[in-house]
């Protein structure tokens, strides 16, 4: 299986190709090819772990070469495919919460009149994303980041004629070029350095490397993985990105690419190990960016914001312990794979609330929705419970993991950056309370109009099964499978033992719970026991930046937007004043000179005679005056 892992881009592509090539003549059946080709390339990838896990773990790293893509000089670019714990981990994430999307699609999309579209954007971002984590190489690694970029611009603007969706795509699409230019210097200066950009080659010579280079290699990927990820200060266009179709939103913003930045973090691991600047710096910067999003989760309305505030949170907890080192990579990707399950599922339960709702998304004009989407209620519980940190549910193995990483990295440090793991937790209790009491409980607030009902099954099934995985997944790869073990080769460190009685009982554990029950309370107190206002009330200056989300846009606007305006503006102006000016003048003067000399010829010989005479005249008064 191994050695056809081209395959498993290949068939996501091939549905991208036929649905977008074929035109109206494939609006009948082209969404039923476009699921069933995820699926195959889910399967593949199955086969393909199975395969990996008979070999001896040494040997569980394998390089499986396609074609020589282009060669210049000395160097050459190869289409290699890298296949071990940690790509193929990322393949079935991408693949198998992938399909259920595509699944739940079929049901979402029915009516609108581009889902063959639709569906066909969606393959182009699983092939795309496939590439980013299945290659050998930061060129083809750069390829693939580039193509999801695309195809997340296409998708979060599908509703194109609704002017917000285009600009959120447009912005979406601008600052992740920010990013992307931190990657790809990142890359220029690893070749020059290096002389290669094979991961094996780069990683092997890390310590070959000057201290001043190695760290500002590491700062220019985080930059990169900073755009892909939504962590600040590239954190901006996320909640805009929310006028995207909800799949596009459990897909993209929950499931897969803004995971793209943990998994370059993860994978060049051995770059900020041997730079710890840079790699404090991640910490430091996924520390911020969970508590940021956590509080504008808290003051959102709107559902899909609210969730999108809880993913720009959920992710700064990856990045936090993805910058802990080795002792953090294991949780940061266990809680990426979780997260892609209960995330998706409260993404694509807001969907089924909305497409009950008539497309309202102010959770103040829900309320009482439990039972009349019970399955929609039961589904996005379980993930709600999974993601505030109930004991044995997924999101508490994979997030105290994380938190106990963060005590583990000892010092100062580790109790500023445990502190605020634990101060995220409570909030994200808060938050996720919130919007499951507005939304599912208290009285009925919706509009006269409004006839909730339950999604269809294409829609409720995902559902249910994203609500299995947000249950049961965290305890098979925590407890049961040992995924830190499985993880090993492909992050070269050693797992460390795993002792579910100090997970219980440790101190940090302890006070995660009690942050949790205070988080719940609260909300309990305000959305609960309290009148639902119809329209949120003015709030203190904190709940206003929230609701501001934290004035990012503004910060752009002021510090890049309007300089950047002004520059622009006084470019045009030397421009056309100046460069525009001096041409424009030459030509000018050319003309004007010409035409005056022009009037000399007037075509008349006599003229000419006269003149010739009166010529002579001059030279000989001047020839009698001197002489």
């Amino acid at each position: 299986m191994l050695s056809n892992a081209w395959l498993l881009i290949a068939l996501p592509l091939l549905g991208a190709a036929v649905l977008l090539l074929g035109g109206r003549r494939t609006d009948g059946w082209g969404h039923w090819l476009a699921v069933l080709l995820p699926l195959a390339s889910f399967g593949w990838a199955v086969l393909a772990l199975i395969e990996l896990l008979g070999m001896d773990p040494a040997d569980r790293s394998q390089t499986v070469p396609v074609y020589e893509w282009f060669s210049v000089g000395d160097f050459s670019a190869e289409v290699s495919l890298l296949l071990d714990p940690l790509s193929i981990s990322f393949a079935l994430l991408i693949t198998g919460v992938g399909s259920l999307i595509h699944i739940y699609s079929i049901g979402y999309m029915a009516h609108d009149p581009g889902r063959r579209r639709f569906f066909g954007y969606l393959n182009l971002f699983l092939a795309a994303m496939l590439v980013l984590v299945l290659a050998d190489n930061f060129v083809l690694l750069f390829l693939g980041w580039e193509g999801v970029g695309l195809a997340s611009y296409l998708l979060i603007g599908f509703w194109q004629y609704k002017p917000a969706a285009a600009v959120a795509a447009k912005k979406a699409f601008l600052i992740n070029r920010v990013g992307d230019l931190g990657l790809l210097i990142a890359i220029m200066i690893v070749f020059t350095t290096v002389g290669t950009v094979a991961f094996s080659g780069v990683f092997g010579a890390a310590d070959e490397i000057g201290q001043g280079v190695l760290t500002a290699i590491g700062l220019l990927l985080l930059l990169g993985a900073c755009g892909k990820s939504a962590q600040l200060p590239l954190q901006a266009w996320l909640l805009d990105a929310m006028e995207g179709p909800t799949p596009v939103s459990a897909l993209i913003h929950a499931a897969t690419m803004v995971t793209a930045g943990v998994y370059l973090i993860v994978r060049a691991g051995p770059i900020f190990e041997a730079a710890p600047a840079a790699q404090l710096t991640v910490a430091i910067v996924g520390a911020a960016t969970l508590l940021a999003g956590a509080i504008i989760g808290c003051a959102k309305d709107d559902i899909k914001k609210a969730l999108a505030g809880s993913t720009m949170s959920q992710i700064g907890y990856m990045v936090l312990a993805a910058g802990l080192g080795p002792i953090g990579y294991a949780a940061a990707i266990a809680h990426l794979i979780t997260h892609g399950f209960f995330k998706a599922g409260l993404f694509l339960g807001a969907g089924s609330v909305m497409h009950g709702m008539n497309d309202e998304v102010d959770m103040r004009r829900y309320g009482g929705l439990r039972t009349a989407m019970p399955v929609t209620f039961a589904t996005f519980g379980l993930c709600y419970l999974s993601i505030i940190g109930i004991p044995f549910f997924s999101g508490w193995w994979t997030k105290e993991s994380i938190i106990s990483a963060t005590f583990a990295y000892g010092g100062v440090t580790g109790q500023i950056l445990g502190g605020a793991t634990l101060l995220g937790a409570g909030l994200t209790a808060f938050y996720m309370s919130r919007i499951m009491f507005l939304t599912f409980f208290g009285g009925k607030r919706w509009a006269e109009d409004a006839h909730p009902h339950e999604s269809p099954a294409s829609m409720t099934v995902p559902m249910v099964i994203l609500a299995a995985g947000a249950v049961v997944l965290g305890a098979v790869l925590v407890y049961g499978y040992r995924f830190a073990e499985f993880l090993s080769p492909a992050v070269h460190h050693h797992a460390h033992e795993f002792d579910l009685a100090h997970m219980l009982t440790a101190p940090y554990s302890l006070a995660a719970i009690a942050v949790l029950v205070v988080g719940v309370a609260v909300a309990w107190l305000r959305y609960i026991r309290a009148e639902v206002p119809e329209t949120a009330p003015k709030g203190n200056a904190i709940t206003e930046a929230a609701r501001n989300e934290l004035y990012g846009n503004t910060i752009n606007e002021e510090l890049f937007m309007r300089p950047g305006q002004a520059l622009t503006r006084a470019m045009v102006t030397i421009d056309d004043k100046v460069v525009d000016g001096l041409v424009n003048g030459v030509g000018t003067g050319t003309r004007d000179g010409s035409l005056s000399l022009r009037r000399l010829q007037t075509g008349f010989a006599r003229t000419y005679a006269l003149t010739m005479l009166f010529g002579a005249a001059i030279v000989v008064a001047i020839l009698v005056v001197r002489f």
